[in-house]
């Protein structure tokens, strides 16, 4: 991946502006990653704004065999990223190559699968590498302003890790 830049902040979800930034690693056949999703949209959209959540890939390949391809699939999706983010969580069991392509149909993306998503390998590697590089060794793994987050992924206890209960 030599002399590709890659804009590790690519995919945000809520105010570009926001004071606040929520980094997720997370991994799409993930079950925890998928339990963690619904939790995530509510927490930026009750923020007003305050809080923006960045989303990087970090796909366990080695215990799920889709995780990858689905990782692939959400890049080739374009602008679409976030429908397709929403709907690899919600249909985490169906993740082959048809799947992905029928998902992207459903939200108006083109090609994600087979020679279109492999030119996103490099995006998908970088944001991986950031993440070891880090400390990620496990999905979902929160960043909050630089730091890991290791507190629970549930609505509560990241408002009031982030200061939102005042």
């Amino acid at each position: 991946m030599t002399g590709v830049a890659v804009d590790l902040n690519r995919h945000v979800y809520g105010a570009l502006d926001a004071p606040i930034t929520v980094i997720e690693y997370g991994d799409f056949e993930c079950p925890y990653c998928g339990a963690a999703a619904p939790v995530l949209k509510k927490l930026i959209d009750g923020s007003d704004g305050r809080v923006r959540l960045v989303f990087r890939h970090f796909p366990l390949f080695q215990v799920h065999p889709y995780a990858l391809t689905a990782a692939l699939a959400a890049e080739a999706s374009g602008e679409h990223f976030w429908d397709m983010h929403w709907k690899l969580f919600e249909h985490q069991a169906k993740l082959t190559d048809v799947d992905l392509q029928h998902y992207a149909d459903s939200i108006g993306a083109g090609q994600v699968t087979g020679d279109a998503a492999q030119t996103f390998q490099p995006a998908v590697e970088a944001d991986y590498n950031e993440g070891v590089s880090i400390g990620v060794k496990a999905t979902p793994t929160l960043c909050v302003d630089g730091r890991i987050y290791t507190g629970r992924v549930e609505l509560r206890a990241l408002r009031a890790a982030l200061g939102l209960n005042r």
